[in-house]
């Protein structure tokens, strides 16, 4: 890790501004931070739960269903083999088998190579839910004292960086997959200190652009308030629903009336795009996190966020087909590389970004009853000694490449480090920690190495 010297370098070439103090526009003062590792940061939540049998360990169908078939079906991030049979995870192939073509590689180094691996962090909460893993992945907390449907009690990464390091609303970004569950109230937590004031946008793009979006949002429409009052009320309870298990009120996220015309231009051009097909999609997009993954490239085209969170699910098909598991865990690797190509060829964040790739959570050992099109037997997350075995990598500016950290047998790194690790890299680890705010232990990334 080359992180000292990277530091050192910025040390200098901004010795006239690290040491002086700053007032937020809330008229607080804060310490001055740290020199920054990268200018951005982007977190792929690879969520709905991954063995690390079937990723880091590349044991494909050989540690699930009883066959000595193995490979790597993410060459996107991870170095090895592809499979070799039973070929069933990519597009269907031109004889008609489902999943027997497999998605071609867009990077043509894989990012192990370009950065550091986590083999085998580990998830120390009490259980492994989504909303806990999801939460903790964002705060650094494990919210085990409170019930789904609630904004997280301790506060988030997007918090902490408005709040400790000066950005604005539009420079945070959670882009989730969806507005059902928790997932629309992870963008700022319940803390008295923190909260919307210092709250991410958040963003669900198939919803925005999709059906309904297109009905109510693109051309952002006038309605008359006497002759139209149908509509209207059809309109306000689809941008209200993300917030309706949330106090019942939408919160003032801080956007200045800039932002607020930025956001309005933002969606109106996305709509033209789409009418135009020049949304940034993966070249295969057949699914909602491969959709959500194209969405999330125009926000980095448009606005060149600090931090964008892009939330992953498909995964989660586990419960009942290990098939569709499979698939999903090779879409999303398909959905990761193409992200990072897309950054260093087609924004301005190029070379100037940090990626880091993180499952919730794991998935059991023992597989549950269910048995899929293929005969094979699928897997929950009940909490056992595997749904708490995570990978995590990382990739950018002062990241060394080729560099495995751990083992299964020495695993290091915690599923809480994340939050910290972000800190570190945007300079302001000193003051999320010092605030007492994350679980006990947790720590850079950057510190476990």
């Amino acid at each position: 890790m080359k992180r000292r010297n990277f530091i050192k370098k910025a040390a200098l070439a901004t010795a006239g501004t690290i040491g002086v103090p700053y007032i937020l526009p809330s008229g607080r003062l804060f310490a001055s931070t740290a020199a920054a590792m990268s200018e951005h940061v982007v977190l792929v939540l690879f969520a709905g739960g991954v063995r690390n049998q079937e990723t880091v360990y590349q044991r494909y169908l050989a540690e699930s269903q009883g066959l000595n078939i193995e490979g790597n079906i993410l060459y996107n991030m991870l170095s090895g083999d592809a499979p070799e049979l039973k070929i069933v995870y990519g597009t269907q192939s031109a004889g008609g088998q489902p999943g027997g073509t497999p998605i071609d590689q867009i990077l043509s180094t894989p990012l192990d190579k370009q950065g550091t691996l986590f083999p085998e962090m580990r998830y120390t909460g009490s259980y492994t839910g989504h909303y806990t893993g999801l939460s903790n992945a964002l705060s650094g907390y494990y919210e085990t004292s409170q019930g789904l449907q609630s904004r997280p009690l301790h506060p988030t990464i997007f918090e902490y960086l408005r709040r400790h390091a000066g950005m604005k609303a539009t420079d945070t970004w959670f882009i989730g997959n969806s507005i059902s569950s928790s997932t629309p109230l992870l963008n700022y937590s319940a803390h008295r200190d923190y909260g919307s004031d210092y709250a991410a946008n958040f963003f669900a793009p198939t919803v925005t652009f999709g059906q309904l979006g297109d009905k109510y949002i693109k051309g952002f429409k006038t309605y008359h308030p006497e002759e139209e009052l149908d509509p209207v009320r059809e309109m306000r309870a689809f941008l209200d629903q993300a917030f309706l298990r949330d106090g019942r009120s939408i919160p003032n996220l801080n956007n200045t009336e800039a932002e607020i015309a930025d956001i309005k231009a933002f969606i109106k051009n996305v709509f033209d795009r789409l009418d135009n097909d020049q949304v940034a999609f993966p070249p295969v997009a057949d699914n909602g996190d491969l959709k959500t993954i194209g969405f999330a490239a125009e926000v980095m085209r448009w606005f060149k966020p600090r931090l964008t969170v892009v939330n992953m699910s498909s995964a989660d098909s586990c419960h009942g087909s290990f098939t569709n598991y499979l698939g999903s865990l090779h879409r999303g690797d398909h959905g990761i590389g193409f992200l990072w190509d897309f950054i260093q060829n087609q924004t301005e964040m190029a070379g100037k970004t940090t990626m880091l790739v993180m499952p919730e959570h794991g998935r059991n050992y023992t597989p549950n009853a269910i048995t899929d099109e293929n005969d094979w037997v699928s897997f929950d997350h009940d909490s056992d000694e595997n749904s708490r075995r995570i990978f995590s990598m990382m990739v950018g500016p002062g990241i060394d490449g080729n560099l495995r950290v751990g083992s299964e047998s020495n695993p290091i790194g915690d599923a809480a480090d994340i939050t910290p690790t972000i800190a570190d890299i945007f300079g302001i680890k000193n003051q999320v920690m010092n605030a007492g705010l994350v679980a006990p232990g947790a720590m850079s990334l950057f510190d476990r190495i």
